[in-house]
């Protein structure tokens, strides 16, 4: 029996992990509205070392279209400006000499339902993860010396268990879709 619980935690475990996963990378996908997140994936060349933004620079959103970055080094704003626009983001810096300031674009019609549909890539995988949590828990649990009852009902746990996840999926992808295509 307490194999089976293990089993079964382990699968949760993964399946919580999957989430956590989710919900970070829905977060880099711009929903219109100007969030810190959004430059989480710009790295800076600091001295030779590519570091992450937020160690180089205080990220802030002083309204809802603006992110300013203020960095802790006046020597590092080129060094900045240029990692920001290296990263890709479709985001235009504007260096002012004190800070940089991004003004975050409303998204076209096309462009946030390209967004919706990354979100629904993103929100696919977490789903693969979490079916292969339960093929593997499975598994495992084909391998014990258990009856083959004690093993029905493990098995049914572990789907019950996937179910749910699915749908918490679900509900966060609906929750993040809506946010892209609110104007």
């Amino acid at each position: 029996m307490e194999d089976i619980n293990f089993i079964i935690d382990s699968a949760k475990e993964g399946m919580n992990n999957a989430i956590t996963h989710l919900e970070k990378q829905l977060l880099t996908i711009r929903a219109g509205k100007a969030s810190p997140a959004m430059l989480s994936s710009v790295m800076v060349d600091y001295y030779g070392a590519a570091t992450p933004l937020s160690q180089v620079a205080n990220v802030n959103t002083p309204d809802a279209r603006t992110i300013t970055v203020q960095p802790w080094e006046k020597n590092l704003m080129q060094e900045i400006e240029k990692a920001i626009l290296n990263a890709n983001l479709g985001l235009n810096p504007m260096n002012n000499g004190e800070s940089i300031i991004i003004n975050v674009p409303t998204p076209t019609e096309e462009r946030r339902r390209e967004l919706a549909k990354q979100a629904k890539a993103e929100a696919e995988d977490a789903k693969v993860v979490i079916r292969n949590n339960r093929k593997e828990a499975n598994n495992e649990i084909k391998k014990l010396d258990a009856s083959d009852d004690m093993k029905k009902n493990a098995e049914a746990s572990v789907q019950e268990l996937t179910d749910s996840f699915v749908k918490k999926i679900d509900e966060i992808y609906v929750v993040k879709e809506k946010d892209i295509m609110t104007v």
